[in-house]
């Protein structure tokens, strides 16, 4: 006897273990499966469990979890390394494929669900193409940063040979965390302050550690009557709210696309990557966002803000 959907296309999709990774992937799963598609979800339990803290599970999503040893050296409790770009990249590239192959052959031996008909990853993790190659299935590379970013990845070697990279020093990084010999936080929170404007403030807590993280408490009592600070948020549904006058940004292009789709304006503050670029095409080529420095000080926060939301040059 047939079972219902055994004849479905299965696709394994595995992002990136960042959020900035994992958000597209899931947009590209959701889309797949109303195509037809049945669909595994593969990432990591500190991920997993974040998923379900933050929105719930998605019930027509199957979503499985990478069987890793701490190790392996991907965060097994709630101290996410996921900004600690280099050493997340060496960890997954090193420790996953074993893993992975493993849960393949699971999927593989199971009579309740199709046989894989193909792999969905991450352009950065290009350890599964190994593992497809070994079930004999396709593998689709699937690349979340902008244009630029993957032309400039695949063209890295010809830059490097022509001397125009690195483009300028990044000895103002210490590692992937936002520390700095410069609190950028306090920084940008009394300028926030000063500039006098209503403002959402989204802090999640695996994205900033260390004394960085804690706000003045001289801010918190100055800014109470107009400022909101949580940890997380829907942040596609509040940049679609017609309240919201700008929005700062690290010039990822998820944040991008969700700004220019909403129509608000942007604060450009480049991090890392190709947002530097992305960030370039917002302000000088799209005229729709405003750059701050990443050496931020208050007083050019509180300038651009008010020109920003009030016009004043």
């Amino acid at each position: 006897m047939d079972i219902p959907g055994m004849s479905k296309p299965h696709a394994v999709c595995i992002p990136y273990p960042a959020q900035g990774h994992i958000n597209p992937m899931l947009k590209l799963a959701k889309l797949l499966h109303h195509s037809g598609f049945y669909i595994t979800f593969v990432h990591t339990e500190h991920n997993q469990r974040r998923l379900l803290k933050s929105r719930g599970s998605t019930p027509f999503l199957a979503f499985l979890t990478l069987s890793l040893k701490p190790s392996h050296g991907l965060p097994p409790t709630d101290a996410d390394a996921s900004q600690d770009i280099a050493s997340l990249v060496e960890a997954t590239s090193t420790n996953c494929l074993v893993p992975f192959r493993e849960l393949l052959a699971k999927l593989n031996s199971s009579s309740d669900i199709p046989p894989v008909s193909c792999i969905i990853s991450d352009g950065i993790m290009t350890f599964t193409l190994k593992a497809a190659e070994e079930i004999g299935v396709p593998d689709v590379l699937f690349w979340t940063t902008s244009a630029c970013g993957f032309l400039g990845y695949a063209n890295s070697k010809n830059l490097i040979e022509r001397g125009l990279v690195p483009l300028e020093d990044v000895s103002y990084l210490t590692n992937g965390y936002l520390e700095t010999t410069i609190d950028w936080i306090p920084e940008f929170a009394w300028g926030l302050a000063n500039s006098k404007q209503n403002f959402l403030w989204i802090m999640r807590p695996d994205l900033v550690q260390g004394e960085s993280a804690i706000l003045p408490k001289e801010f918190l009592d100055e800014s109470k009557e107009r400022g909101m600070m949580a940890s997380w948020c829907q942040q596609e549904q509040i940049l679609k709210h017609p309240s919201i006058g700008g929005f700062l940004s690290h010039m990822g292009w998820n944040s991008t696309i969700e700004s220019l789709s909403s129509g608000v304006p942007m604060v450009c503050w480049p991090f890392i990557g190709e947002t530097p670029t992305n960030c370039r095409f917002a302000c000088n080529d799209w005229g729709i966002g405003m750059e701050i420095d990443y050496n931020v000080k208050r007083d050019e926060v509180e300038k651009v803000l008010k020109e920003l939301m009030e016009g004043e040059g």
